[in-house]
């Protein structure tokens, strides 16, 4: 079996800030018909950030399981993907931030994002993970910046390398760039 075939449940939807890809993979979330698990990556480091998060929550299902998990990313898919549900993960730039800036820095960034890849090729259910696309604009000035914006275009690439479906968001609209679950 290759790659491409193992990780059919896995969808990719990218988008710019307020593009609608969160309410996109919401929906697709729900047509999957399966319980869903919602794994926010975010946390709330000042007031216009919870008031985002808050906002983000309200406008989620109440039945919804929500995981709270900014680092480890992929112990939470081993431990909550089952054939039965739907993880969607929201989202993935907030989760590399999170991996780039961690005080702690026990475990670098090349090790975390390849033990998600490993735990996303080994996940027996359906998985929907939304992410910023920020690499269409000018190259940032910072050294920071760039290394955000190069790491999220290559964490990008990698997924949708292996990823059943691409979509990317724009102005509400889904437009599929690939879909290998037809």
């Amino acid at each position: 079996m290759s790659n491409i075939e193992a990780l059919t449940g896995v969808e990719l939807v990218l988008g710019g800030a307020r593009s609608g890809k969160s309410r996109y993979a919401e929906a697709q979330s729900v047509a999957t018909g399966k319980g869903v698990i919602y794994i926010a990556t975010a946390g709330a480091g000042d007031d216009e950030m919870s008031d985002r998060i808050a906002r983000h929550q309200a406008q989620r299902p109440s039945e919804w399981m929500t995981v709270e998990e900014p680092l480890d990313l992929a112990a939470a898919i081993r431990q909550y993907s089952q054939s039965d549900n739907c993880l969607l993960v929201d989202c993935l730039t907030l989760w590399l931030t999170n991996c780039l800036f961690d005080p702690n820095n026990v475990i670098s960034w090349q090790d975390r994002k390849s033990d998600f890849m490993a735990a996303l090729a080994e996940a027996p259910g359906r998985i929907i993970m939304v992410s910023n696309e920020v690499g269409q604009g000018i190259v940032p000035l910072g050294e920071v910046s760039r290394r955000f914006v190069d790491e999220s275009g290559w964490l990008h690439q990698e997924i949708a390398a292996v990823a059943g479906k691409v979509v990317f968001v724009i102005a509400g609209l889904p437009q599929v760039l690939k879909d290998s679950t037809v």
